[in-house]
C-alpha cells in the first residue's frame, strides 16, 4: 500500500471522513501519524520566525512602556519638568514652558497618542500568537486522541487474534477426544 492510499485509509478509519474533507490541521495530525513525525511545535518559536521588525518594536515599546521602572521614571520626569519650570528657571526668568504646563501637555498627549496603537499592535500579535498556540494545542490533543484510538484498534485486534487462538485450541483437543 502506497504512501497516499496508507493516509486516505487512516483518515477514513480515525476521523470517519476522507482525507480532502479533512481542514488542514487533520490532514497535518494524519500525516504526522502515518510518517510517525512530532507534531509538537513552540508557538512562541514559529511567531518569532513569522515577526516582522514592526511587530518587534510594537512588542518592546509595550515591554518598556508598561513596566514599573518606565512608570517610576515618567513619574520623575515629569516631577523634575513641573520643579524645573516652576521654581528654579523662573527665579531666573528663563521659564519656558510655565504653569499650566501646556508644553508638556503638548508631549504627553504626543507620547499617548503614538504608545497607544503601539500596545495595541503588541496586544493584537499576542492575540495572534495566542490563537496560534491554541491551534497547536488542538493539533496535539488530535493527535492523542487517534494515537489512543489506534492503540486500542492494535489492542483489540491482538485480542480477538488471541482468542481465536484459543478458539482452534480447544477445537483441535475436542477433536482429538472424539
Amino acid at each position: 500500500m502506497n504512501d497516499e492510499a496508507r493516509i486516505a485509509d487512516m483518515a477514513l478509519r480515525l476521523l470517519g471522513r476522507a482525507f480532502n474533507e479533512l481542514d488542514e490541521q487533520e490532514q497535518r495530525v494524519i500525516c504526522a501519524i502515518a510518517e510517525r513525525a512530532p507534531t509538537s511545535r513552540n508557538a512562541g518559536e514559529i511567531d518569532d520566525e513569522e515577526a516582522s521588525f514592526g511587530d518587534r518594536l510594537a512588542d518592546r515599546v509595550a515591554a518598556v512602556g508598561g513596566s514599573w521602572g518606565f512608570i517610576i521614571a515618567f513619574g520623575v520626569v515629569l516631577v523634575a519638568w513641573m520643579l524645573l519650570n516652576s521654581s528654579v528657571l523662573a527665579r531666573a526668568g528663563l521659564v519656558f514652558d510655565p504653569y499650566p504646563y501646556i508644553f508638556l501637555n503638548l508631549m504627553l498627549s504626543m507620547l499617548a497618542a503614538i504608545q497607544a496603537p503601539v500596545i495595541m499592535m503588541s496586544q493584537n500579535r499576542q492575540a495572534a500568537k495566542d490563537r496560534l498556540s491554541a491551534r497547536l494545542d488542538y493539533e496535539i490533543n488530535l493527535r492523542a486522541e487517534l494515537e489512543i484510538m489506534r492503540l486500542h484498534e492494535k489492542i483489540d485486534r491482538m485480542r480477538i487474534a488471541e482468542l481465536v487462538e484459543k478458539v482452534e485450541d480447544l477445537s483441535q483437543r475436542l477433536d482429538r477426544r472424539e
